[in-house]
């Protein structure tokens, strides 16, 4: 009983967050914001923080952002490198870059010594950041500074960096400077580069991929298929990606997750086979797989366009059951539909729904 009354309590001390967040006066906010804050247990700091500053950050408060996380510094050990990460972390998701790179610059002050782990940080906060013309020279100059060696980490963040700036071929490149270095690359290496390559419909690379995996002794998992699988609808090869989500189906060892069935949903409703896409709603269903907002988000725009608006207002209700938190245009787009086809109770009832699960009144309204 203890337990659950200490949860509730956590739970309004989020909310009191949020609310804070809402108010006009910056200065104000922080400080009700930092309160709440170091009243938690450590172990529920750090996911509220990054809550808290990635909605600040969506919002562009980054003077709010410097204020809450600089004041930390107070009332937290510097010396530790594991605080100093989080830091510079925060700072990273932010997309503010300077603010990490300095955090980084002044541990030497502070007695913190940089280590392999300060430096990964420093260089994902970069990538984070979308600094993209910094990575390479913060990953090729800094080590010889800090006098430390990039590990299996370090690698998988520029291979990361390589296939979000597009440059696949450097991201391939890092598996053979990995080998001169002595680092063995892991699941996520490979993964990473099935992504870039699958999402750029460089299928031969992609075989070549999976075969240097095998050589590694590296075994896939779930999202390597994956990958393949978004990598075939994209082209429309949807019987393809149905065989293979059909083949793990039978595997023993690796069972097709939501975001298998995500993809074939997708590649359904983009071909215009409505039927088939909620024939594979029905199967993850029954398989125990949760929907989740991407599969909601998939469907239900393709419902509207066909005019099944009963369905997509009960995936509607269905989806905020679960607490996923539809994008607003979706939502307003079967209430529309809803209010044209004269069914003005089922509208009025989602936008009530709405309104229950923190949607503002001026996101999802009835039309005038």
């Amino acid at each position: 009983m203890d337990g659950k009354i200490e949860t509730n309590n956590h739970a309004h001390n989020g909310l009191h967050c949020r609310q804070a967040l809402q108010r006009a006066k910056p200065r104000q906010a922080r400080r009700e914001v930092q309160e709440v804050l170091r009243k938690l247990p450590l172990s529920l700091q750090a996911p509220i923080y990054q809550v808290t500053v990635r909605r600040l950050a969506s919002a562009k408060r980054f003077s709010l952002i410097e204020d809450i996380l600089e004041s930390q510094k107070k009332y937290s050990d510097m010396s530790s490198e594991g605080f100093a990460i989080r830091l510079i972390k925060l700072y990273g998701e932010s997309g503010m870059f300077d603010h990490a790179r300095k955090v980084f610059d002044e541990l030497p002050s502070l007695r913190c010594r940089r280590t392999v782990k300060s430096f990964n940080a420093l260089l994902n906060a970069c990538v984070d950041s979308k600094k993209f013309d910094d990575v390479e020279r913060v990953f090729h100059e800094m080590p010889s500074e800090l006098s430390v060696d990039p590990d299996v980490y370090s690698f998988n963040i520029m291979i990361r960096a390589f296939c979000e700036m597009g440059s696949l071929d450097s991201a391939v490149l890092m598996l053979d400077e990995m080998g001169k270095k002595g680092v063995e690359p892991n699941l996520i290496s490979f993964n990473t580069l099935l992504c870039g390559l699958y999402d750029s419909a460089r299928f031969d690379e992609c075989e070549k991929v999976w075969i240097l995996m095998e050589k590694s002794n590296v075994k896939p998992d779930v999202r390597s298929y994956n990958a393949k699988l978004r990598g075939l609808v994209a082209v429309g090869k949807i019987s393809e990606a149905v065989e293979l989500v059909e083949e793990l189906g039978r595997s023993s060892e690796i069972k097709p997750d939501i975001h298998s069935f995500n993809a074939l949903i997708k590649g359904f409703c983009k071909d215009g086979n409505l039927e088939e896409a909620k024939r594979v709603y029905d199967d993850l269903l029954k398989k125990d797989c949760v929907p989740i907002r991407s599969t909601f988000e998939a469907l239900i725009p393709s419902l509207c366009e066909n005019g099944d608006f009963d369905l997509a207002f009960k995936l509607c209700k269905e989806s905020m059951s679960r607490r996923c938190m539809l994008d607003v245009g979706v939502l307003q787009g079967v209430v529309d539909g809803l209010f044209k086809k004269s069914k003005v109770e089922e509208a009025e009832k989602l936008v009530e729904l709405a309104r229950a699960n923190s949607y503002s009144r001026s996101s999802v309204k009835m039309p005038s």
